[in-house]
Formats: structure tokens, sequence, C-alpha cells
């Protein structure tokens, strides 16, 4: 079927979507909101029967079903079928959103670094395994390696603090020095520091190797020790689990599928977050990951100009430009150490899906000849994990996306064929 023409569609039920529409919406604008999983608020406010969302991220989508937002949920973007007309896929069946303005907030995933053993059971991403956790999977004594880079890793030890674990060892690749200079920063940002503090409360009883990062992972069958360095001395954590996460890097196949200019990890946006085809806003991770607070106000700077409401927009201006620094802070502190690039040895897998090694890509000169050749990126998850590995690795540049951007069924694809026609479900 295909939906009304509405004013704006926000796609990501986030903290950047949920302030999008929710200041969308408070003009009168009609606001439609499509999230691809069954609740809102994305990880960080994961709102369930289980676990309802509370805080500040309850009082945002208190005031996203006060406001008249049209929710869709388990409603995933798979396509642009027409002009300004998205094809998506749901439960029910293919649908299609016609809007007159656009608001991408698809946020960000972790990025995965290959090395020996990477690929074992029991070793997770860290974001993957905090979710699957909050979800209600039991890790009661185990033994917990999580391992990698940024803030992530911090939130991702304080939630497992909290499930009686047996241990938990957090590695953090990034030096002392720059860790210290970035929380100095905090100062600026006194909810941050709150916030951090907070963590480190659940973390009072966690083992943390500051400027070490894992080069090895071992075990029978499965994860039961993992190798970790600081460049000059190697130790031996035995565990059950390893949780890594080097950084978080974009969502960019929507914005790429719709040709808007990127640099090489962020869609690039004007201050009041609109692209480079006008009409269509990019918020949150996809501008640079400044945290929620950054992609709070990110939102509601492109709510508002995405229907022409620009009041207080100087203050809301003035805010984002400070996120910003704290970005370009955060980025310089947990910059990824050299060393990382050369973990993997030639018999590691680098795309899981494809089972393709890194002796099998050393000799292809760009993500499309790897394609062809050996058939990396061309599984499951569309080059998700192995484009990114590759874009650290080698330097290469994924391209551009063709529909659909994720896998779907062949009813979705006829629908595709014509918008408008009799094949709409």
């Amino acid at each position: 079927m295909t939906e009304a023409l509405h004013d704006v569609v926000v796609i990501g039920g986030g903290p950047a979507g949920l302030a999008a529409a929710c200041e969308a919406a408070d003009t009168g604008a009609s606001v439609a909101l499509l999230e691809a999983s069954p609740w809102l608020g994305g990880q960080i406010w994961k709102d369930t029967a289980e676990h309802p969302a509370a805080g500040h991220g309850r009082r945002w989508l208190d005031r996203l079903r006060a406001g008249g937002t049209q929710v869709h949920l388990d409603t995933r973007v798979v396509a642009v079928s027409a002009p300004r007309v998205l094809l998506t896929e749901t439960p029910q069946g293919a649908r299609h959103f016609r809007w007159k303005t656009l608001i991408i907030a698809t946020g960000a995933r972790e990025q995965f670094l290959p090395f020996p053993g990477w690929t074992l059971p029991g070793v997770a991403g860290a974001g993957g395994l905090q979710a699957l956790v909050k979800s209600g999977w039991p890790v009661a004594g185990a033994r917990v390696v999580v391992a990698g880079s940024g803030p992530l890793l911090l939130a991702v030890a304080a939630e497992l603090a909290k499930q009686k674990v047996h241990s938990i060892t957090l590695v953090e690749q990034a030096g002392w020095r720059g860790v210290r200079s970035f929380g100095v920063a905090l100062a600026m940002h006194p909810g941050k520091i709150a916030q951090g503090l907070g963590m480190l409360r659940h973390l009072r009883r966690t083992r943390q190797l500051q400027g070490w990062w894992p080069t090895r992972a071992e075990g029978d069958g499965a994860l039961q020790r993992v190798h970790v360095t600081n460049g000059s001395v190697t130790r031996t954590l035995p565990c059950d689990l390893l949780a890594c996460a080097f950084g978080l890097v974009p969502n960019l196949e929507l914005p790429r599928l719709l040709g808007l200019a990127c640099s090489q990890d962020t869609v690039i946006v004007n201050q009041e977050r609109e692209t480079s085809q006008p009409g269509i806003y990019a918020v949150g991770e996809l501008t640079g990951v400044a945290g929620v607070d950054g992609a709070i106000t990110d939102g509601r700077i492109a709510g508002r100009c995405a229907v022409g409401a620009r009041h207080g927009m100087h203050r809301l201006l003035a805010a984002r430009a400070g996120w910003d620094r704290f970005a370009r802070r955060l980025a310089h502190a947990y910059a990824l150490r050299p060393e990382l690039r050369s973990l993997a040895t030639d018999d590691t897998i680098v795309c899981r899906c494809e089972d393709v090694t890194l002796g099998e890509l050393k000799p292809r000169k760009s993500s499309r000849e790897a394609r062809l050749q050996c058939r990396c990126g061309m599984g499951h998850c569309q080059g998700r994990v192995c484009g990114d590995i590759t874009r650290v690795l080698f330097g290469w540049d994924p391209g551009s996306m063709r529909p659909p951007l994720l896998p779907v069924r062949i009813e979705t694809l006829h629908a595709s064929l014509d918008p408008g026609g009799p094949h709409d479900i």
C-alpha cells in the first residue's frame, strides 16, 4: 500500500529521530517515524514491555506519542522506489511512504577489526552483547573481557557489572594520556561528567588495562582465553565471553543510496543539518559521534528546519557547535593506533558471510574487485561488517549502494516495480 503524503518522514527511532519527530510534529506538521526494530528509543533508550525506558528517554517518548506522530515499528527501508517515495518492508508486507521532507537518523554500529580467533563462539560485538544482556540473556558467573576502544566499552562493562558476572576486564587501546585529557575536557559538559560517574560506580571492581589491545582469541571450539598486549608485554586472560568494538561507524547505506555527499565516515551537512540534497536532513551519529545529547540537539535542529520553524535556532546551533568540539576531542582521544591494522594474519577471516580471508584480499585493489573476485561483501550483511574493516585495513571506498539495502522477500521486490500500481501490498 502507498501511504498518504507526509510533511516529514523520519527514519530511525533513536534519540535523534525522536527529537526530530517531536519538534516537527509540535508545529502541526504531519510526521511519520519509521523504525526497523520492534521498539522505540534505539539501544540507549530501548522501550519494551519487559524493560520500559525511563528518565530522559521516557520524557521524549511520551512527548512523541502526545504530539500525533505516526509511528511505524518493524518497518525497514529497503529502496527508493520513485522520487520522494520510500519502499519499506514490514511483517504485513511492502509499504510505500511519500515525503516532502526527509530526516535520516539511522545511527551507528560497532567497528570490528579482525584478529585470529575473532570468529570463535563467545566473541561478540560489545553493543551486541549489551543488547543481548538487556534482553535477558544470562551471563551470571561468566568471565568477561570487554576490549577495543571508546566510551561504549565503559557503558557495556557497566551493564555487565549489574548482571553478577564473575569478573570483567576492560581492555582499552587508547593510552592514559589521551583519555585523561578527554576526561578533563568533560568539565565543559556537566551532564557527561554525571553519566561518567554513574558508570564508574558500577565499575569499581572492574580490572582496567589502558593502552592494551587484543591480539588473539583461543579455545577448543569456543572461546576460553584472549591474548592482549601493550606493544611490549603480552598477557593471557582466561574468559568465557569477549565483547569487542573499536569505536562506532555510522550507517551510511541509505544516505549513499540517496546519493548524498559523504566524507569517508559521515554525511556532509550544513549547520541546519541539511545534506547536499535540499529537503533531506541527516542527524545523530551520521554527522559525527557526539553522544546522546549531541544527537538530540541534531534532531531538534533538523526537526524545526524541516518545517521552517526556526525560532530559538541560535541557541540550538550554539549548543551543536559545542557538541562538534566534543566529537572532535572524542575522536582524537580514542584514535585507533596503527598496530590494530596488522593484527590479522593471512588465514584470518575478514568477510564472515563468505569466509574470505585476509590473504585472499591482499592482492585486490578495491572493494569492487574484492566482490567480483572473491565475493567479499556479497553475503547476508551486504558488506556492513567487512566493508568497514577493509576501509580501515586497505583504505577502500565502499562505493555507491544499490537496492535493496537489506535482504527482502520476493513480494517486496515485486512491489518496487510500481509504487503506485496494483503490485502494492
